[in-house]
């Protein structure tokens, strides 16, 4: 529950224990961006004492110092579940500082002690070689989202909110990061939260006025432009603003105690907007105020470390003690570099600290999701290729079950695609969440729903993984060019994922699953701008142990690989499977073997059992599947006596060494289904030079030629799609007559019917605005 508490007058017995913590963060702040020796400032400051290389942020700092020692005191008083995400989360000291007062960065990292030799190992390990990062990393208790990369901290903040009725996440949004798209579209998240089913997001809007070396724009607007912004948006702001400590403390005191009484009606169903904090602070407030003249504090000077070459200038060096000691730190610690009692007064008890908040480690509290067997939604295949389904579709019944099974721990995102995806099944058990207004003509909407849909790319990316991170699971659906949006953000996320692996303490959570449909070969009404594959080569980017790419080539494929991929925890994976009707190649005991192996020969495709192939017809992907099942069957038919092995590849990894990925194959193995010496021609789903990428060390990469997109495109007929990026089943043909030894003079004849056989098919779309019959109809006969 959350509570109010109107009409609490502050003791300022309290204020002034809450300036000693902020004071106390302040000063073990400083000392990590400068100081290596020395840290209660026994002796004066020596050269000695001082890093060798200054890195880091001071600017947003005591900004969100500030912050974090007025909401502990909430949390304190209203018994409140809250998580904190630092926006500027190249504020990396405030954090860290926050952690060891608190206590739990000694219970995570017992060698950093809360005393005089702990503090100086917290000083030294900052931005120092075998240290940790400068901003609010992984490594840092309490932290879900690093801030490296500005833009995302409101999103993530609505992710951890959702389904979380108890929770509050207090958001720090620096006014550099509100200038990004991604964040001027986060605001419009309160749309989407149920005031009952959810938990809240208190953002803080910092203005301090500057970026690295320019002003930023909502710190310039006149204020009622500002107010009037933050009221569209559908918030009620208030306004805390000043650099005089007692009377900022006062006033941040009376407006968080407003502020949350109205958090307490928003959920008590009293009030329809929910508060939001804009704070001007000097940036760099209680830093230097001037350096050489120059002013420092409230200006971009404060940005990074105000004072530079302390080690080789004396005056900078006596500033930086001066600076280090108006914190006045033996009124903060003790003799041993303790905390003095007054100081941890202001901190909550256990897991309510946020720094030791099970929300912000959200292994600790994952739960599994309960899963129906896959095999009950199987398509019953008796003949394969002889039958065609729509994979997406049958996935959405096996989504509309989980969905139904896990009410408040699976979300399912998408940018307004999910019909379009053909996953509508999930409209059965479930509505589209909103909670903006709702008109009759509307369909499949609700405040509670568990499908999110919102055109913006980076919001989806954004909810899902702050709904990953605090303990939960989900699935991003969306159209296959249009994931590159979030391209950055992925990156953000495997680089998590990848940090997390080697901090014991960090639990396991749920993988980052994307449905990539909509995908680059049927594109028929929509054209060029919407055929881009290329999200796979930048996955591919990543580190081996994050990293999964799936190309399931049918519905039962899919099944598979779905449950496979919800099941599993701490990777990124990737599913390109299309929402047009595939052949059904595989009965469901044929597609667990096929998806379990990763890859393999297509038994009843191949003619080559028990001899050497003379050439290996490769594929991953769904249409590079079909094509290449095409090209096998002319090739059945035209030149019998050609033994041809076909092999389809599910997953993508397992065509690198075990070296490069878990999932890789040895050399043996790789060389016993693809062979060193004979040809290979491989149907790819994506762009060409991936599959070379991942093959370059295999003995018979030379013998592999890959046939994949290569930016031929516009809005045409499936099989012309094909055929204008050289895929298709005649230029496969084509491909092995050229590349079989002694086969091409002898096969002469069959080439030219072959391009005869292109020339014919593009003849008939342009006449007739359609593929053939024969090609658009074709199923496995043999």
């Amino acid at each position: 529950m959350i509570k109010g508490k109107a009409g609490t007058v502050i003791p300022m017995e309290k204020l002034q224990r809450i300036d000693a913590y902020w004071r106390a963060a302040n000063y073990l702040s400083v000392g990590q961006i400068y100081l290596l020796d020395n840290p209660l400032l026994t002796e004066p400051l020596a050269v000695e004492h001082i890093k060798p290389r200054l890195l880091g942020h001071w600017g947003t700092t005591p900004g969100l110092n500030f912050c974090f020692a007025h909401l502990n005191r909430i949390i304190a008083e209203r018994d409140q579940e809250m998580i904190y995400i630092a926006g500027p989360g190249h504020g990396g000291p405030a954090a860290v500082a926050h952690a060891w007062l608190e206590g739990s960065y000694t219970e995570k990292y017992p060698d950093v002690t809360r005393d005089a030799a702990g503090m100086r190992k917290l000083f030294r390990q900052f931005s120092f070689p075998g240290g940790v990062p400068s901003h609010v990393a992984p490594e840092t208790p309490g932290s879900i989202h690093e801030g490296g990369e500005l833009g995302y901290a409101l999103a993530h903040a609505y992710g951890a909110a959702f389904d979380n009725p108890e929770l509050v996440v207090a958001c720090i949004v620096g006014d550099g990061e509100a200038e990004t798209g991604p964040l001027a579209a986060s605001w419009h998240s309160n749309k989407f939260l149920d005031p009952y089913r959810d938990g809240v997001v208190l953002p803080i809007l910092h203005l301090n006025g500057y970026k690295i070396a320019n002003p930023t724009v909502l710190a310039r607007i006149p204020e009622e432009e500002l107010l009037k912004l933050m009221e569209g948006y559908g918030y009620r702001p208030h306004i805390i603003s000043g650099d005089d400590p007692a009377a900022m403390h006062e006033l941040t005191a009376r407006t968080l105690d407003t502020v949350f009484d109205q958090i307490a009606e928003f959920k008590n169903g009293r009030a329809t907007r929910l508060p939001m904090i804009i704070l001007r602070t000097p940036k760099g407030w209680t830093g230097p105020r001037e350096v050489d003249g120059l002013p420092v504090e409230g200006t971009w000077r404060s940005h990074q470390v105000p004072l530079s070459n302390v080690r080789g200038n004396d005056e900078y060096r006596r500033l930086l003690e001066e600076w280090m000691r108006s914190y006045r730190p033996e009124e903060l610690f003790d003799a041993d570099g303790r905390p003095l009692p007054e100081i941890l007064q202001t901190v909550p008890a256990g897991p309510r600290r946020m720094s030791a908040s099970p929300h912000a480690n959200g292994g600790e509290i994952l739960r599994p999701l309960a899963l129906p067997d896959f095999r009950d939604y199987a398509v019953d295949v008796k003949t394969p290729a002889a039958q065609q389904t729509e994979p997406t579709r049958v996935l959405g019944a096996f989504l509309r079950d989980i969905i139904a099974a896990n009410p408040r721990t699976f979300r399912l995102m998408g940018p307004d695609e999910t019909a379009s995806n053909r996953l509508g099944a999930v409209f059965e058990t479930t509505d589209r969440t909103w909670n903006a207004e709702i008109l009759p003509t509307d369909t499949d909407l609700a405040a509670g729903g568990r499908v999110m849909e919102v055109l913006s790319e980076h919001l989806c990316q954004g909810w899902l993984e702050g709904y990953l991170l605090t303990g939960r699971h989900g699935l991003f659906n969306c159209y296959e060019a249009f994931i590159h949006i979030i391209d950055a953000m992925f990156n953000q996320h495997a680089k998590w994922l990848d940090a997390c692996h080697d901090i014991p303490w960090r639990r396991p959570v749920a993988s980052l699953n994307y449905l990539l449909s909509s995908h680059v070969w049927r594109q028929d009404h929509n054209g060029f701008s919407h055929q881009d594959p290329g999200f796979l080569d930048v996955v591919v980017n990543k580190k081996a142990d994050v990293v999964r790419v799936y190309l399931p080539p049918d519905a039962n494929t899919l099944l598979s690989v779905g449950d496979h991929c919800l099941r599993s925890h701490d990777y990124v994976n990737v599913v390109v499977a299309g929402k047009q009707p595939v052949l059904d190649l595989f009965t469901m005991d044929e597609a667990i073997a096929h998806c379990t192996r990763g890859l393999g020969i297509i038994e009843w495709a191949s003619n080559d059992a028990g001899d050497d192939p003379d050439v290996i017809l490769a594929c991953a992907g769904d249409v590079p599947t079909l094509e290449t099942l095409a090209a096998a069957a002319l090739l059945h038919e035209h030149l019998p006596e050609l033994k041809v092995r076909v092999i389809n590849v599910v997953d993508l990894m397992r065509l690198q060494p075990p070296s490069e990925h878990p999932h890789g194959m040895s050399d043996a193995q790789f060389d016993a289904l693809f062979t060193p010496d004979k040809p290979v021609i491989f149907d790819f789903h994506g762009y060409p030079w991936l599959i070379h990428r991942l093959t370059y060390r295999r003995a018979g990469h030379h013998n592999i030629h890959v046939r994949g997109y290569k930016e031929e495109g516009t809005t045409t007929t499936p099989f012309d799609m094909a055929m204008l990026n050289d895929i298709d089943r005649y230029h496969l043909v084509m491909d092995v007559i050229d590349r079989v030894p002694g086969l091409g003079t002898r096969a002469a004849h069959l080439r030219q019917q072959m391009s005869d056989a292109r020339l014919r098919a593009r003849a008939h779309t342009r006449e007739h605005g359609e593929d053939l019959p024969e090609i658009r109809d074709w199923t496995w006969t043999r």
